[in-house]
């Protein structure tokens, strides 16, 4: 997504090359844990695991400096850059942020990684606390199509 000058990005990309190397290297990956591997295997997987994190997080680098710079043109006073959820409790994440937030003469703000959860959990957290008061309405009819639009 390199040819695209705005702040979204995709990890769909990447899911192929890391398949490819998977297979390319002959690694059986069914239903072998981690600690039943040989070392080699081990080593392995422990290399596309951390190429796999490298790239993501430089493709994650160039889309918040994208969203910096248009932060900061757009309010030239912004102190602070923040990052939270589950991607925060990731401190290799966080250290290239850093630099990010430090080249543009920000602070870089994150909750301790204890509170940086995923954001799945969070949902599921609140759809507990209406789930329990009866605060829901029934799920749609089964008969009904998948294109139905309410209003």
């Amino acid at each position: 997504m390199r040819q695209h000058k705005d702040c979204n990005f995709s990890y769909a990309g990447l899911k192929t090359p890391v398949r490819l190397a998977i297979e390319s290297r002959n690694l059986c990956t069914d239903d072998i844990p981690i600690s039943s591997a040989t070392e080699e295997d081990r080593q392995l997987r422990a290399n596309i695991a951390a190429s796999f994190q490298r790239i993501a997080v430089l493709h994650l680098e160039d889309r918040c400096q994208r969203a910096v710079e248009w932060a900061l043109k757009m309010r030239p006073s912004i102190k602070n850059f923040v990052v939270s959820g589950g991607v925060a409790s990731n401190q290799y994440v966080r250290t290239r942020l850093n630099h990010i937030a430090e080249k543009n003469g920000l602070q870089l703000v994150s909750p301790p990684p204890s509170l940086c959860t995923d954001n799945g959990v969070m949902i599921a957290w609140t759809g507990i606390e209406h789930f329990v008061p009866g605060r829901f309405e029934d799920p749609p009819p089964a008969d009904e199509p998948d294109d139905m639009q309410v209003t």
